[in-house]
């Protein structure tokens, strides 16, 4: 990218940065502590999917993972794991556990195809189970949205069953997720891996035939 000539010196903050190592051995550190709990909670959710009897989609394998990490999720860092994981054409069946950095932890199942139908029945048939837990519907035009809040997800509370039927009528696909916020004190204790399972546990009602 080209700048204009008047804003190509740098100053004496954006110096500062640049000049400091110590800010950038701190973020790698970091970065290898976020993975080493996400492989903790990914060791945690293959125990929890043992022998359980999901709703899973043709061709699912339980061995299927992904990790990834980037820069860039609207300009911020971002570490997430996709277990289980299965993308298989028009078919999706994932548990996702994001850190985006400067924003908050999501825990998300994305759930798109032939298992939707009876996931959708299982949300009205058994709504009270899943109400009450934290759990967020999302609202996105798209299953890649990961901001909370008004206009992006609708809490699922006991109150609002009708407004979340109107959301999912006609949908092929949904979200559902959790958020945790960065300052939150099962953060600094290291409990990522925890709330995820719990979050997972918080599901199955959905996920179960």
């Amino acid at each position: 990218m080209s700048l204009p000539l008047d804003e190509r010196s740098l100053t004496p903050a954006e110096l500062a940065l640049v000049a400091d190592r110590d800010l950038f051995r701190s973020k790698e550190r970091t970065i290898q502590k976020v993975q080493a709990l996400l492989a903790t909670l990914q060791a945690g959710l293959r125990e929890d999917l043992a022998g359980a009897s999901l709703l899973f989609p043709p061709g699912f394998d339980p061995g299927k993972q992904q990790a990834v990490k980037g820069e860039r999720l609207e300009d911020c860092p971002y570490q997430y794991l996709d277990y289980p994981k299965h993308f298989l054409g028009d078919d999706k069946f994932t548990f996702r556990s994001l850190c985006w950095w400067g924003h908050h932890l999501v825990f998300a199942i994305i759930l798109e195809g032939g298992q939707v139908k009876q996931c959708k029945k299982n949300f009205f048939d058994r709504f009270h189970q899943l109400a009450g837990h934290g759990l967020e519907l999302s609202l996105a035009p798209t299953l890649w949205e990961w901001k909370q809040g008004e206009g992006y997800t609708l809490p699922i509370t006991h109150d609002r069953k009708a407004q979340l039927a109107a959301v999912l009528s006609g949908r092929t696909w949904f979200k559902i997720a959790r958020f945790v916020p960065l300052d939150s004190p099962a953060l600094r204790e290291g409990r990522l891996p925890e709330i995820g399972r719990e979050t997972f546990r918080s599901l199955l009602p959905l996920l179960t035939p």
